[in-house]
């Protein structure tokens, strides 16, 4: 049973708030300059071709604030930022929460799909690849993690769509609602038949690093002492594997996994733009490419906090889960 020393812990999530708001803040702020100096015009970047005359455009850059300084833009969305508001969105005419909790929503299941599938497969590839060293299975898993590693996300959703969609018909090209009909009145089984290619094709990125970490650890505890004490028993190898192997390579494994976040979350921009899903990453290029900039940093904002989580989770796992780290010197 996990002992857990409650002043320790207070103390371990008061640090990490405070690391939270500073890293808020600062990525925020930079942000925020970054992309008030941008070169594009956001309110031509709006208006796109239409023919409007200057007077338009002074009133429209004035509603947008494009005509303040700098210092007062960045003050004035940090003040709108504290009130709990992310500002209106302008394009798509709503608040910004509205749109990122819709977005949001859908990235949400499918990067938790994918990060699933990756994380159970990457570890079963791993512990095989580990068992089996220097085997043609080994060399066979080794280089198709070497392979994953080194090929960009969007051009696996490339050859998944051009084999599955196009060649042999089995899912839309579009993986959005279908043609004609609206969001709302997508079924669950039409929403899931959708979200099974970009899913796949995001777990496949995942689960290259994972296995060879996982190859790593298991051929590290395959040389240790215990195991081969184990060995000298009696012992079955793949009894062996089960009860000292997967036993001490699991945490550091779930802890590699819940540090995959960032990756998970920048792939999934990638793999919903290609794939035309309807999700946080079709918003953060339209946002970008039209200088929706509350949406943007809004985006930005909880991007952080979503990869924050997955740093403070696996921080967690080791601090109280791992008993060497957490050192029960509480006594």
């Amino acid at each position: 049973m996990i002992k857990i020393n409650n002043k320790k812990l207070a103390k371990f999530l008061g640090f990490k708030a405070i690391r939270l708001l500073i890293l808020l803040i600062v990525i925020a702020a930079i942000s925020f300059i970054m992309i008030q100096l941008s070169p594009i015009d956001p309110v031509r970047a709006y208006l796109g071709q239409r023919i409007v005359s200057q007077e338009q455009l002074a009133i429209v850059g004035e509603y947008w604030g494009t005509n303040l300084s700098l210092g007062e833009r960045v003050m004035g969305w940090l003040t709108t930022l504290a009130s709990g508001s992310m500002g209106f969105s302008l394009i798509f005419r709503v608040p910004v929460t509205e749109v990122i909790v819709q977005k949001f929503t859908a990235s949400l299941t499918l990067m938790v799909v994918s990060w699933v599938i990756s994380a159970i497969v990457g570890f079963g590839l791993g512990v095989i690849a580990g068992a089996k060293e220097g085997t043609w299975i080994d060399k066979v898993i080794k280089t198709y993690c070497y392979i994953l590693q080194s090929t960009p996300t969007f051009w696996i959703g490339l050859v998944l769509l051009m084999v599955f969609s196009v060649y042999l018909g089995w899912f839309p090209i579009g993986l959005s609602v279908p043609i004609g009909q609206l969001s709302d009145t997508v079924t669950f089984w039409q929403w899931l038949y959708r979200l099974i290619l970009p899913a796949i094709t995001l777990s496949i990125v995942g689960i290259a690093s994972l296995t060879m970490y996982t190859r790593d650890k298991l051929i590290n505890v395959k040389k240790s002492d215990y195991f081969l004490f184990s060995k000298a028993r009696g012992e079955s190898f793949w009894g062996i594997i089960k009860n000292h192997g997967i036993r001490n390579i699991l945490l550091p494994a779930i802890s590699i996994q819940f540090l995959s976040f960032n990756e998970l979350f920048g792939g999934t921009i990638l793999v919903e733009q290609v794939c035309a899903y309807p999700g946080i990453g079709q918003a953060t290029v339209a946002a970008g490419l039209r200088s929706d900039v509350p949406l943007l940093l809004g985006i930005v904002i909880v991007s952080t906090i979503f990869v924050f989580a997955g740093n403070f989770i696996a921080d967690l796992v080791y601090q109280y889960v791992d008993p060497r780290i957490r050192g029960e010197d509480d006594e």
